[in-house]
Parts: C-alpha cells; structure tokens; sequence
C-alpha cells in the first residue's frame, strides 16, 4: 500500500485548490440540531404560501385570460395549457421538496439519542451476526481501504467483512493487474493489523472473567490500563497514516480519532471513578471489556464471483451482490468442468469430513450493503441494528443514514455537487414521516430475511441465478425499495449522520454518475401504481403523501428537465407571466438557502446550484431518454460506474457542447424579447445566460469543455478499421494429444453461442475430426 499512498500524495501535491471551493473541513454534527418552533413555524407557512399563490396564479391569470378573450385563436389556448402544466409539475416538485423538509424538521426535533449504556447493555449477549458487503469494481486500492477500515472497526458482536471484487479476474494490462492485486491483499492487510489489539482486548477480557470480582480496585486499573492502550494504538495508527486529500483527512479525524476520542471519553469516567475511590459494578466492567473486543473481531475476506461460470456474469452492482447473497449460509465446492469453473453445493453425508478447497460462507441476520468509496462512523452498525431490534420496527426491512459529502472539497464542482447531496440527505430524513423511504444504495442495513421475501430465481445457461436486488435498473435500490414495499415491509432512515461517500470531483465523472441517476425511474412507476392497486384493494391504501412523494422521486426529473428546456426554447405569450409564479417560487429557494446553510454552504448557492442544474441538464435528459428506450427495448443498462481516479476524466463531446448552446439561445432569447418589450421572459434568459456562464466556467472549465469537443469530434471522426472474420477454424486442428477434451464434453459446440448470421459461409465450416 505504500506505493498506492505514495501515488496519491503526489497527485495531489500537484492538483491547486480552486478559488471557490470549500476551505471547512469539519465534519458536520452526528445528531441534527433540534429546529425552532419558529423555523418550524416558517417551513408551513412556505407550503401554504406556494399552493396559494399557484390557485391564485391560475384563477387570475390562466381563467381570466382565457374567460376575457373567448376569441383568441388555437395558438394562445395550447400556450397556456402548456404554461401551466409546465408550471404546476415544477410548482409540485418544490411542493415536495418543502414537504419533504418538513417531514425532517418535525424528525429532527423528536429525536433522541439512545444511550451509550442501553447499547452496551443490549448488545451484551448479542448472537446475531451482520455481513458486511463492499462491491467494488476498478477503484482505486486507497479509496477501498477507507472503506474497509471504517467497516472493520464498526464495533458489533459478530461482523463480517465481504470485499466483492468485480473485475476480470485475469487482466492481461500489467498496470490493472498490479491495482488488481493491491485490492485483493486489502483484507488481509487489514486482518493482520487487527490482530495484536484483539488478542490483547481477548486476553483482557477473559483474564477479568476468571479473577477474584472482590479485587474490584485492581480489576478497574485493568479496565483503564486496556482502553489507554487501545487509544493509543488508533492514535498510533491515525499519526502512521498520509493524508493526501480531505477524504482522507476526514477518514483520519473522523474515523479513527472519532473512535480514539470516544475511548478516552469513557476512560476520563473511568479514571474519575477510581480517583473517588469508586467502581463501577462487575457487570458494567465486563460490558466495557466487551465494547473493547468488539471494535477489533471483525473478519474480513474477498470474493471475486466473475472466477465462477456458475454465478451471474451481468456487469452491475446488483447481481455482484445478489451472486454472494446466494451462496450465503451453505458450502460450496469449486469443480473444474472443462475451462469452465463452476460452485456446487455441497451436502456432507455421514461423519463430516475436511475436503480441500471447499468454501464456507456464513449466514447472517443482516447485512450491510457498502459502497467501495463510503465511510461509516464507528457506531452505526450499533445504532442501526438496535433501531431494528426495537419492538416496533419488527416489519422495517432497511435502515439507513443517507450519506452526506465530505468536506473540504478542492475544487467547485465537488463543492456544489456535494451541497446538493446534503440537501438530498435532508430530504430523504424526511420522506421517512410519510412512509415514503427509498433505499439510498451508499450504505444500507438489511433484514436477510427481508431480501428472501423478495427473491427471483431464474434459470440462465443451465445454473439457478438468484436475484434479491433487481438489476432491471442502474438504480437498483428504488426497484427494490418498491418490491418490499408490495411485500408488507417498510423502509426508515435513521435521523443521524453516520455516513459519508464521495462525490465526483470533475465534470467528467459526475456526468456518469447522474446520467445513472437519471435512468430508470419512469420505468418503475407501474410497480408503484400497481402496488397502490392492490393496497387499496386489502383496504389498506397508501396515503396521499407518501405517493405524491414517491412519484416524486422517481418521475421529476423527467419532468423537470422537459419543463426547463420548453421554458427556455419556447417564446411564450408575456399575458401567461405573472409575479405569482415568482411568489410560488420563492419559498422553494428561501427553504434551500436556510438548509444550505445549516448544513454549512453559503446561502447563495441557491443560484450556483440553479446554474449547476443548467449544465446538467443534457444528463439528465440523457438519463431520461435512456429510460424511454429501455421502456421499449427490454434491454438491461450496463451499470456505469462512477471513476474514483485522482485525474480529469473526459466527459462526452455533446454533454460539454450543449451547455454553450443553452448561453447562446439565452442571448438570443434576450435580444428578442427585449425588442419586443417581452420584459418577463426577458429577465429569465438574462438570468439562465449568466447562471450557465458561470457554470461553464466554474465547474467545467473553458479549457477543459474545448479540449473535451475536440476529443469527441476526432472519436467521431476516426472509425477503426474493420477485422476481418477469421478464416481459422474456432478450435484448432484437432488431435488425441492435443483436444480439450472436458471442454468439449462440458461445453458441447460453443460456435452455437455466436453470431451465425454467416452460417452458409463456408470459410466459417469447421469439420471436427
């Protein structure tokens, strides 16, 4: 890992930060500070304030115009029956989002805290286990590595850490294969370190389980002695480690000094009662040794399923964890069949025996879904497990913190990018009062249980695949949020910030990742109607909000890219403007800016964000429209993933092209409207022309758009020379010393698997001797 980290430190020694960014560092509190009774107050005046002023915008306006003028022609009546749907899709999304917040603010100021003792006491005699899984494909070693460590020192009874590896198993590039490798000894690095603080936090436990409980005194100084060293060892470790960038930072501070920090919290009460000659009770002392072994027994392995033809090969997220889901609580034996290696379940008959290479893979009550570039604070797995375990969640399938954005970040785009995921986090805290949760796929805990309920088996080239998690979409968490839901189960976020994950630190990479956003929920809005259907057929109904919401979520930005390019392109009759729309409007971005502020932005960024909104919009609609040829396809949507490298990544020629021709139509749309005193529409391409701009510059870069267009012209330009189909037969000449011969028996005539359309050339006749 030293190389990696090396690496690392010189990138970054050679990346500036940007005028602009972000210069705090400082994580944000855990708990969310309790809102006013003032605050509160405000946010329902905003929801009363928008549905008013929308009715109030289409009585006085729409109505009278087209009740005033019953002669005006076919052209005004489309205009504004248009206008308005365009008016009251976006009016309904910053409803939502205003209801959403509520939904958070009313959370935020109801929750409390559960104790560190009733933890302590709760999980004391724990028995159920978590399996933690990380799939990760092509990341870099060092961002894993975070990842792993914040998952290995969650302080849990009995936890398991799975890193899913998904790439080719055998890459002949000399550099991916090195990265390869560097990933693959992740665990056991990782395994090895753990080592020396779990024998000792083992050895002091057992050691207080077989002493004289009346030496209260001396059983305390051990108590003490054990938490010192196990501080020290985490600050040894954080002080061991390069910090090269603010994830890293963050994975320091927060991670392993939060954990350091909270050791020697309960070591200052420890030593406190010592020095007043008090002790607490022998079972409290065996709880706190308990805590102590508890942060470092976790296990950690990795599991490459694109090594076995017997597991699904689709080229998602989804199925790299539903393949390891399948395998869970039995063992299996690899056999070798021809070049293919395949999993058989294995079932001992009679006295068991050991059998070389046979895998095991534990059950577990739960799991803990991880993305490869997120970090979990130290106790969620604690908190999370507890909320399930309460009486009154025995039905709720998911718990989650939806992730929020480290801090710090170098450059502008990172910063803005990472304002709008810690709005969402708000957001998706309050979607949960109404019901209305979905999966936010970072980082999830997960009733096993739950998935079995939802589990598809499916027959593909002879084997069973399983699939718990749908891969139908790239966004595979709102599929399945859905499927639970049609089964009795429900979702919750927990009202703390205990997560973190990283946002796209250039134009390039977050293209990738919001077009995947963008993709796929248009296509799950029928599981959504026919869920309501059959709910209200149980005399059951979902309620009003939580549909609204949902529809929300998954439809908006169809709608809302849609609605924005029509408000841009078309030159509407100035009689449809009204102030009232800007009065609808207002309370969406007064609430924004308050929330960007109280989670440490600038009130401003409300116009940074709208501009931010601009650029993206040809993603978005390329997200959408990838919605609509699935819809028609049937095809599956590779998963893109979003790059974690340290370098610029490349973003598509016409991604960076039409944030240009949005400034330029603006310009046109400004010069047109001012000679025809058209003064409303006017200010609005004013203002979209400047925002862009802005845009473009602070989160693209001049220099960067120009050299992406220009790579993407050449790519269009060049077409690589077409390969000749080979004249070679598939198999080479065959001979009794040479044939593959369980290959062939396995694998029958392989030649069937592909394009036969050449079938009547007879270059392409192999004759088998």
């Amino acid at each position: 890992m030293s190389s990696v980290k090396n690496d690392a430190q010189q990138a970054a020694a050679g990346r500036r930060r940007q005028w602009g960014s972000e210069k705090r560092s400082d994580p944000l509190p855990i708990v969310h500070p309790a809102p006013s009774r003032r605050k509160l107050a405000w946010g329902r005046v905003a929801i009363v304030t928008t549905i008013a002023a929308w009715f109030s915008y289409v009585v006085s306006t729409i109505l009278r115009e087209l009740a005033n003028n019953p002669g005006v022609g076919f052209r005004f009546q489309f205009e504004a029956v248009l206008y308005l749907l365009v008016v009251t899709l976006l009016t309904f999304s910053a409803l939502m989002y205003l209801t959403a917040r509520q939904g958070a603010l009313n959370r935020f100021a109801a929750h409390r805290r559960v104790p560190r003792g009733e933890l302590d006491r709760h999980f004391r005699d724990h028995r159920e286990s978590i399996t933690v899984l990380v799939p990760s494909y092509a990341e870099e070693p060092a961002v894993v590595r975070g990842t792993l460590w914040s998952a290995a020192l969650q302080e849990f009874p009995a936890i398991r850490v799975v890193l899913l590896i998904d790439d080719d198993p055998f890459p002949r590039d000399e550099t991916v294969a090195q990265k390869l490798e560097l990933t693959r000894e992740l665990t056991g690095e990782i395994q090895r370190a753990l080592q020396e603080p779990l024998a000792r936090t083992q050895s002091a436990l057992d050691s207080f389980r077989q002493a004289d409980h009346s030496e209260s005194h001396r059983l305390l100084e051990e108590l003490i002695s054990s938490y010192r060293w196990c501080a020290q060892w985490l600050e040894a470790m954080a002080e061991a480690e390069t910090v090269s960038d603010h994830v890293e930072e963050f994975f320091v501070d927060s991670v392993l000094m939060g954990l350091s920090r909270e050791l020697r919290l309960t070591l200052l009460a420890l030593e406190a009662a010592h020095a007043q000659d008090s002790v607490p009770d022998t079972s409290r002392m065996e709880e706190l040794h308990l805590r102590l072994v508890r942060i470092f027994n976790a296990q950690l392995v990795n599991f490459e399923r694109k090594r076995y033809a017997s597991l699904s090969q689709e080229a998602n997220k989804a199925m790299n964890l539903n393949s390891y889901i399948s395998l869970m609580g039995k063992q299996w034996l690899p056999e070798q069949r021809g070049d293919a290696l395949i999993l058989r379940e294995y079932a001992p008959q009679g006295q068991h025996t050991n059998v070389e290479g046979l895998i095991s893979i534990p059950d577990s009550t739960y799991l803990l879904t991880l993305d490869a570039d997120s970090i979990l604070l130290r106790d969620y797995c604690l908190r999370l497990v507890y909320f399930l375990e309460s009486e009154e969640n025995s039905r709720v399938a998911v718990t989650q913190t939806p992730y929020s954005s480290f801090r710090g970040a170098p450059t502008r785009i990172e910063r803005i990018a990472g304002a709008t995921t810690d709005i969402q986090h708000i957001l998706h805290q309050g979607k949960t009062l109404y019901n209305a949760t979905f999966w936010v796929g970072a980082n999830a805990v997960i009733r096993k249980e739950a998935l079995q309920d939802i589990a598809q088996v499916n027959t593909v080239g002879g084997y069973e695949i399983h699939t718990y998690i749908q891969d139908r979409t790239v966004i595979e968490d709102t599929e399945s949020s859905i499927d639970l839901g049609a089964h009795g189960w429900a979702l919750s976020n927990y009202p703390e910030r205990l997560s973190y994950s990283a946002t796209p630190p250039d134009f390039g990479s977050l293209v990738v990742q919001r077009r995947r956003w963008a993709n796929g929920g248009l296509l799950i809005m029928p599981k959504l109607w026919r869920q309501a259907r059959e709910r209200r057929l149980q005399r059951n109904p979902l309620r009003l909000r939580e549909i609204l919401l949902r529809v929300n979520y998954m439809s908006s930005i169809a709608w809302a890219s849609v609605g924005l390019i029509f408000l841009l392109a078309y030159p509407y009759d100035s009689r449809l403007l009204s102030p009232l729309i800007f009065a609808a409007a207002v309370p969406y971005f007064l609430c924004m800016g308050s929330d960007l502020r109280d989670s440490g932005h600038r009130f401003s960024d409300i116009f940074r964000i709208y501009g931010f909104n601009l650029v993206l919009l040809p993603v978005n609609m390329a997200g959408v429209l990838k919605s609509v040829q699935q819809a028609f396809t049937g095809e599956k949507i590779p998963f893109a993933r979003t790059p974690k490298v340290r370098d610029r990544t490349a973003a598509p020629a016409l991604h960076v092209a039409v944030p240009y021709i949005i400034v330029l139509f603006s310009l046109f749309t400004l010069y047109r409207d001012v000679l025809s005193e058209n003064w409303g529409n006017a200010v609005f391409a004013a203002l979209n022309a400047v925002l862009a701009a802005y845009a473009i510059r602070a989160y693209i870069g001049v220099k960067n758009s120009l050299s992406d267009m220009t790579l993407g012209l050449v790519s269009w330009l060049f077409v690589s020379p077409k390969k000749s189909p080979p004249v070679a037969a598939a198999y080479p000449p065959a001979t009794p010393e040479t044939t593959d011969w369980e290959t062939i028996l396995y694998q029958g005539d392989r030649r069937l698997n592909r394009d036969l359309r050449g079938k009547n050339d007879r270059r392409r006749r192999i004759n088998l001797r």
